[in-house]
């Protein structure tokens, strides 16, 4: 299964990604997303300042308006490309 990275306040996010087997990594702080297959983030704060630089090749998954079993079907989806 897939290391995905997934902001600490996504704990409903998170629960339904491990039950699927997948390795969970809270996004706290910059760095953290290193070595994640992809990350799910809520949306909020998204690019608040306007950075064009990335830190992760992995794919990057807006949750906003989705429900816990959208996100872990995007998940896998990614994955398998």
């Amino acid at each position: 299964m897939a290391r995905v990275g997934v902001e600490q306040s996504l704990s409903d996010i998170q629960e339904a990604l491990q039950a699927k087997g997948h390795e969970i990594v809270q996004l706290k702080q910059q760095g953290d997303e290193e070595g994640c297959d992809c990350c799910v983030i809520s949306g909020q704060d998204q690019n608040m300042m306007g950075m064009q630089d990335t830190q992760n090749q992995g794919s990057v998954i807006n949750c906003h308006g989705m429900s816990a079993d959208e996100v872990c079907q995007q998940v896998d989806q990614r994955i398998q490309q």
